[in-house]
């Protein structure tokens, strides 16, 4: 049995001296977090035991402690992602780590490309369902102190956040979908036939990550509420366009205010 994530949680409750309420993970371009959070302590991941290190472009590679709405938070600045070569129990070390910490809400956000042609460059989507085609992080031995062996994915993210966040969104003025997130491996982006394919059986946008994140999020208990920033319409190759790893960085920081907003809503909003 890997024991890795409470020796790891147990190290940071030896320096951090309270139980955050909300977990948050923030992909790529989308870890400036000043503007909204009263900071206590940054945590590189290289300064914790057992802690996978970021490698990617736009992802600083932080565990932050502080406070948003006056409300006690751990955010995960930076995310590991399986094409970078990590396991897929490695993938969602900090998503078990953050539960240990004694965190109940967990907030993921992401950058996507769109299927749904209904979707713009600076949108946000609300992720209601996703499909998962990385790697399951729950294959292989199971500890049944984290969760149950079969845990139930009907309802993959929390209804009621989902609501909330709509509700937010409306009240400030921010475009918002609701609809299916999809993740495959990457890290090649993909090709025109396969993002057809995906807006055919049933995704609005297409991701490299968090689909993983959110079934360990589920097997251990949280519930989860999860915000796409669409940068690039994956439904537009008109003009040669290409995908960029660069552009999607630019696009998800101009969007991530609003992103923001919206988390701080919702915290703002169970009080």
């Amino acid at each position: 049995m890997d024991r890795s994530y409470y020796e790891t949680a147990d190290y940071i409750k030896s320096i951090i001296d309270y139980q955050p309420e909300f977990a948050i993970i923030l992909g790529s371009g989308l870890g400036e977090i000043e503007d909204i959070v009263d900071v206590d302590k940054v945590l590189p991941y290289s300064q914790l035991p057992n802690f996978p290190v970021s490698t990617v472009e736009g992802h600083k590679g932080n565990l932050v402690f502080g406070t948003i709405a006056g409300r006690r938070v751990v955010i995960q600045q930076g995310r590991f992602h399986i094409y970078e070569g990590y396991a897929p129990q490695k993938s969602v070390f900090g998503v078990r780590v953050m539960r240990l910490l004694g965190a109940k809400t967990l907030f993921v956000s992401n950058a996507v490309g769109a299927v749904n042609e209904s979707y713009k460059t600076g949108d946000l989507m609300l992720i209601e369902d996703q499909i998962n085609l990385l790697p399951n992080p729950l294959v292989g031995e199971n500890d049944e102190k984290l969760g149950v062996r079969f845990p139930d994915m009907t309802r993959a993210y929390d209804r009621e956040l989902i609501v909330k966040a709509e509700s937010i969104a409306k009240k400030e003025g921010i475009r918002i979908h609701i609809g299916v997130l999809l993740s495959g491996t990457g890290p090649s982006f993909e090709t025109p036939a396969e993002y057809r394919y995906f807006k055919t059986v049933g995704a609005d946008v297409v991701s490299m990550s968090t689909t993983n994140e959110v079934i360990a999020a589920r097997h251990c208990g949280f519930d989860v509420l999860g915000i796409s920033i669409v940068t690039n319409e994956a439904y537009n190759f008109a003009n040669d366009f290409l995908n960029s790893g660069a552009d999607v960085i630019v696009e998800a920081n101009k969007a991530a205010k609003k992103m923001m907003t919206l988390f701080r809503g919702v915290i703002s909003y169970e009080l």
